[in-house]
């Protein structure tokens, strides 16, 4: 339920119920649950701060401190959020200009990403030593994913009828949500 607009309440909690109203049953399930982190985010970071209390100091120290834990991009993706909960706020007469307007998005450096794939070297020595038997076992899903550059979820999702042998082909039509 949507409380009271008022300028006197909490903004994390203004954003809480922003976010009920209008990104529940708009957005996928992944993108509502990065809005329930700015949330709480933003609980921890400002938990007495007001709407009445937003400026663009206030908004930029939010920023800051954000910014301190978090790479640059990252930041920028929770500024983005906020943001718009904000200007939607400011829409609704909350508040009377956009706190966030040339706020400044800082973060710490990005850290070394690390590889995520084999080279072609690599991939050829993994591929010979997988222990393929006459029964199905693990080694016979690495080779399926080595070989046809399947996702991860797409290949836990497949099912005995999505393989064609007679044709030699796969169907690929659905994928396993092996996060939750």
């Amino acid at each position: 339920m949507v409380r009271k607009l008022s300028k006197n309440r909490l903004f994390h909690s203004y954003f809480k119920d922003w976010v009920e109203l209008y990104k529940v049953g708009a957005v996928r399930d992944v993108t509502l649950n990065k809005y329930n982190i700015t949330y709480r985010r933003l609980k921890e970071l400002a938990p007495d701060l007001k709407i009445s209390q937003l400026n663009r100091m206030t908004y930029q120290k939010l920023i800051n401190d954000y910014a301190l834990t978090h790479e640059k991009q990252t930041t920028m993706d929770f500024h983005h959020q906020v943001k718009a909960a904000i200007l939607d706020a400011v829409d609704e007469g909350l508040i009377e200009r956009d706190p966030t307007r040339k706020a400044v998005i800082k973060g710490k450096s990005p850290s070394d990403k690390k590889q995520k794939y084999l080279n072609q070297s690599e991939l050829q020595t993994l591929i010979s030593n997988l222990e393929l038997k006459s029964v199905i076992n693990r080694d016979w899903f690495i080779l399926l994913v080595a070989k046809t550059g399947l996702r991860f979820s797409e290949a836990l999702a497949l099912t005995p009828n999505d393989f064609d042998f007679k044709n030699q082909t796969l169907s690929i039509t659905k994928s396993w949500n092996y996060k939750k």
